[in-house]
């Protein structure tokens, strides 16, 4: 509704993970770096947490789309499942049939397309989201998939995501042996009321803006205050200010909008 009124090309601030929407604030970038750093050198396990809306799902989808051509990846997304039923889902995201109920067999199969994979001079990478409600035995079965190796490097890297529950999870005694094995450690934090300002126009710009700087200094305040630097919500309440702008027929986003956006989406504390 507000595109035509503030010259946009398409909505700033939806809450799909669009990659070209990524904005990297200093701790995206680091974990950006760190991920393609882990996958490229075949580091095996690598964990990515962050708060609910943080921007991890977005973030995964920019590497999974700056990945090169010889690295294959799959992604799960579904978390609530039993060891058996995660191998798979992961063969099958990979492309293979898994009709087998064995385990023992499904990780043969594994291993035998990993193989294949690493004598083509292919790398394997399988993203694990939510990964903070995986049952104790089901991270102990992914434990094992790291000994899907050769003599040089590991066969798979696997790249466990979730919130700042997963840290908690992977420090009980019995994944002490997973949690050893795990050699690159990145997090995402809330962005800063700097990088809130700089999301705001960045949004704006990849969307068409021709002035993307359209949130005033007080309303950039308010948005940081409300949102506490999440880009989730940062992207609710900026789309329901710009709704709010609109039918004020306000050029710039002020204070004023976006305490109308507040009150129209209610008390979200």
């Amino acid at each position: 509704m507000y595109l035509d009124f503030y010259q946009l090309k398409e909505a700033p601030f939806n809450v799909t993970p669009d990659p070209r929407f990524l904005y990297f604030s200093e701790h995206h970038r680091e974990a950006f770096d760190l991920l393609r750093f882990g996958i490229e050198a075949r580091k095996g396990f690598i964990v990515l947490t962050g708060e609910v809306g943080c921007g991890k799902t977005t973030l995964i989808r920019a590497v999974l789309a700056s990945l090169p051509p010889n690295i294959r990846s799959a992604l799960i997304l579904n978390p609530l499942v039993t060891a058996t039923q995660l191998l798979r889902a992961i063969l099958r995201d990979l492309g293979l049939e898994a009709d087998s109920r064995d385990r023992l067999h499904l990780v043969g199969q594994l291993n035998e397309h990993l193989l294949r994979e690493a004598s083509a001079g292919r790398n394997v990478v399988v993203f694990l989201d939510e990964a903070q409600n995986l049952a104790p035995d089901v991270l102990e079965n992914i434990r094992l998939l790291s000994n899907l190796e050769t003599d040089q490097h590991k066969l798979m890297q696997l790249v466990l995501i979730g919130q700042p529950e997963l840290k908690a999870r992977l420090r009980r005694p019995e994944l002490r042996q997973l949690r050893q094995r795990i050699l690159v450690r990145c997090e995402l934090r809330p962005l800063t009321i700097e990088e809130v300002n700089h999301y705001l126009a960045f949004r704006l710009q990849v969307a068409g803006a021709a002035n993307p700087w359209l949130f005033d200094e007080a309303a950039v305040r308010l948005v940081h205050k409300f949102t506490e630097g999440l880009p989730r919500l940062i992207n609710a309440i900026a789309d329901h200010s710009m709704l709010a702008g609109y039918v004020a027929q306000s050029p710039l986003i002020t204070k004023a909008e976006v305490e109308k956006a507040i009150q129209d989406m209610g008390d979200w504390s």
